[in-house]
């Protein structure tokens, strides 16, 4: 065997080997049809609407090996300017959804809304990570919904979308908490997608606002076809 022959070979077995090594990951990351951002967009709930928290949810998913799906918030919007509401439910496709690591969190909508596979270890980030739960710090489980524990919207009146999530000021949205822990032993805090509206100094819809209470303006992100 020459001399080069053998300073290649070892370089192609540990390539060959590393190369094995990555694959399962890659393909588990295409099979991905959940997740939780790993950031908020940082304007607080100003979104940019519906089509501006989707596109952050499709890049998300591209970066992470998913972009092949169509992906959509878990955000409803309420009545306003003549427009009819919209319900996050309706968004988000037939399911079955399951996260990064190949664990099922519902089967269809209707499990997503009665018992779901929805809890810390399970609710993970488009990178595979757990978000920061009560008890962490920081505390990250408040999660943007806008939407009643069915996932319809709100009647129009009492904002609870930070204005169809265009507002990093006044308002509220409604927040979901991502570990199903709250500060009692109450559906509401046990609920991964009506908990409590935020609340803040700054009106309600700012980043401050969001962190304050537990939250990072964090999404829900499900593939919807």
């Amino acid at each position: 065997m020459s001399t080069f022959t053998k300073m290649i070979s070892p370089v192609c077995f540990c390539f060959a080997a590393c190369l094995i090594a990555v694959q399962p990951a890659q393909a588990q990351s295409a099979n991905t049809t959940f997740f939780i951002t790993s950031n908020g967009i940082g304007n607080g709930a100003n979104l940019g609407g519906l089509a501006g928290a989707d596109n952050y949810c499709q890049t998300l998913a591209q970066a992470a090996g998913a972009g092949a799906k169509t992906w959509h918030a878990y955000l409803s919007t309420q009545a306003a300017d003549g427009k009819p509401a919209v319900n996050a439910r309706d968004r988000i496709g037939k399911g079955p959804w399951q996260n990064s690591k190949g664990a099922v969190v519902a089967k269809d909508v209707a499990e997503l809304h009665a018992a779901n596979n929805l809890t810390k270890q399970t609710a993970l980030s488009e990178k595979g990570d757990v978000i920061n739960g009560r008890g962490d710090t920081p505390n990250r489980h408040d999660v943007l919904t806008g939407s009643q524990a069915d996932g319809t919207a709100f009647a129009a009146g009492e904002d609870r979308t930070c204005k169809n999530w265009t507002s990093s000021t006044q308002g509220s949205a409604m927040l979901g908490h991502s570990d199903r822990i709250g500060l009692r032993d109450d559906d509401a805090s046990k609920s991964w997608n009506s908990s409590h509206p935020s609340r803040g100094p700054d009106g309600g819809c700012s980043q401050a606002d969001l962190k304050s209470t537990g939250g990072d303006g964090l999404l829900y992100c499900f593939a919807a076809n």
